[in-house]
């Protein structure tokens, strides 16, 4: 079943989510469903209490999530690049750095998704809680005496962040990471074992549990939804590698250049590692990598972004895979945060010079020309990429143009035509969907209902004992519904019972 469904499943049809009340946080809290993210489902309880299921009030206070996010994220980077260089509170190079940053992280395009899409709330609400810790970790460190006030509000902001979405597990890595570069306190003169690096790894101990329980949750969550098999046990360890080396070059090659995204990349059906597309995001990661070690001692910060931005992306990349998806825009919500900081240190550095007056007007002008372009440019392809969120057949008929020819795009173009009534059109979608994939099991089905409803009985029927050989446990109750239609004709009956011994 995909992620699509699911989102029907979960949220337009789904009562339990609807208020906050005993009954309502009693089935937000319990983990043994779908994703475990009880704090996301109170923001949209509250979204209910007060817009109902009027959509736009719900949009709304994703973007007001998202633009916390940013501004959070805007204080975050001024304290980083603080730290880095040096800078005293009231360089105003700075501030234009910090700026630039959240700018460039808050309207760039692959944040679309997350905002757009209703389901995502848990990006934008894990993704405030996930800077905050790190603000409230920075300030720990930086004051003496008071900071561990500030330590105990990073733990439980980080574990805010835990039961927004489990991605936030990668938080106790990405902290360690700071700890070498910018705050020093790992590493170089400090060692890697010394008393005071003793202390840096033992303050990690309430992160490194909480991060543990939520695993187990999540992984619990997924068990109990999924069951012991998963669509996905096809993959194998060397696909799964493959995968991951793509998403690592997809990414960083989206960041820079956000073109043609899509709100599905969709997972082929066979995959070659070897194949040209592969190869090229192979090349960029070990290009970049390499570019990385070669100038950690230059530029330090860009292997801290790039260590993090790894770790960030582990869990999602892969390695672990149970989607139908080979990338997806959502995955750099967090991810590309270090890149957005190193972009506002390439202005830090370009400011810093006019502030000690070093370089003339002309060059400011042109410096700040170029990050006007960057910003407004991103945020006209953010506009564009937003758009393309209006309805479900403009997404659908996006993905076909955007990544080309898609069975789940397909399919639900389909099944969005069935609810108009078009019939015929849904038909010629779900057969290009079978002629992509002949095993795609719910385009068995959903092809099956459309005929059942053209009253094409014995076509409904087969495509039904299709999807049942091929596991589609939902297509029992239609295949019951076009027997009794049908008659039981005894040929049909013999082979849908050889169907259901075979799932």
């Amino acid at each position: 079943m995909d992620s699509w469904i699911l989102t029907t499943k979960n949220f337009l049809l789904n009562p339990h989510y609807r208020g906050l009340g005993l009954d309502e946080l009693r089935w937000m809290f319990t983990p043994f469903w779908g994703h475990y993210t009880p704090l996301t489902w109170m923001t949209l309880g509250l979204d209910y209490l007060l817009w109902g299921m009027d959509p736009a009030g719900y949009h709304l206070s994703n973007v007001l999530l998202h633009v916390a996010t940013a501004v959070a994220f805007y204080f975050l980077t001024i304290q980083l690049l603080r730290l880095a260089t040096g800078s005293g509170g009231e360089d105003k190079a700075l501030w234009a750095g910090a700026a630039f940053a959240a700018l460039f992280f808050a309207v760039h395009p692959l944040r679309v998704e997350s905002v757009a899409w209703i389901t995502e709330r848990r990006d934008v609400l894990s993704g405030l809680f996930y800077v905050l810790t790190i603000f409230a970790y920075l300030r720990a460190v930086d004051r003496v005496g008071r900071g561990a006030r500030w330590y105990w509000v990073s733990v439980v902001l980080f574990a805010c962040a835990l039961l927004s979405k489990a991605m936030a597990i990668s938080l106790p890595v990405v902290l360690l990471i700071l700890d070498v570069y910018p705050l020093r306190r790992l590493g170089g003169p400090v060692g890697w074992w010394s008393a005071s690096a003793r202390h840096v790894y033992t303050e990690k101990i309430p992160f490194v549990l909480l991060a543990g329980v939520a695993s187990a949750v999540a992984l619990a969550a997924l068990f109990h939804t999924l069951g012991t098999s998963s669509s996905m046990d096809w993959v194998s360890p060397l696909d799964r590698l493959s995968i991951s080396g793509y998403g690592l070059g997809f990414y960083l090659w989206k960041t820079v250049a956000p073109l043609n995204l899509s709100p599905l990349y969709e997972l082929p059906i066979k995959i070659n590692p070897w194949s040209p597309t592969f190869i090229w995001n192979y090349i960029l990661v070990l290009i970049f990598i390499v570019a990385t070690f070669a100038l950690r001692h230059r530029l330090p910060g860009l292997l801290a972004a790039w260590l993090a931005y790894v770790v960030i992306l582990l869990p999602v990349i892969g390695i672990v895979q149970n989607g139908d998806h080979i990338a997806a825009d959502r995955y750099t919500y967090l991810a590309c945060l270090g890149w957005a900081i190193m972009a506002g240190a390439g202005i830090f550095y370009c400011w810093r010079p006019l502030v000690r007056r070093r370089i003339g007007l002309r060059t400011f002008v042109f410096i700040n020309g170029v990050a006007v372009v960057v910003v407004v440019g991103l945020g006209g392809l953010t506009w564009n990429q937003a758009q393309v969120w209006h309805d479900t057949d403009r997404l659908w008929k996006h993905v076909l143009s955007a990544v080309g020819e898609s069975k789940i795009a397909h399919n639900n173009l389909g099944n969005a035509m069935v609810k108009r009534g078009e019939l015929g059109e849904a038909i010629k979608h779900y057969r290009q969907a079978l002629r992509i994939d002949p095993a795609y099991a719910q385009a068995h089905n959903d092809l099956g209902v459309a005929l059942l409803r053209e009253g094409k009985l014995t076509g409904a029927t087969e495509h039904f004992c299709q999807a049942l050989r091929l596991g589609y446990d939902l297509a029992q109750k239609n295949l019951t519904v076009a027997l009794a239609r049908l008659g039981k004709r005894e040929d049909t009956v013999r082979r849908c019972r050889e169907a259901q011994s075979n799932m």
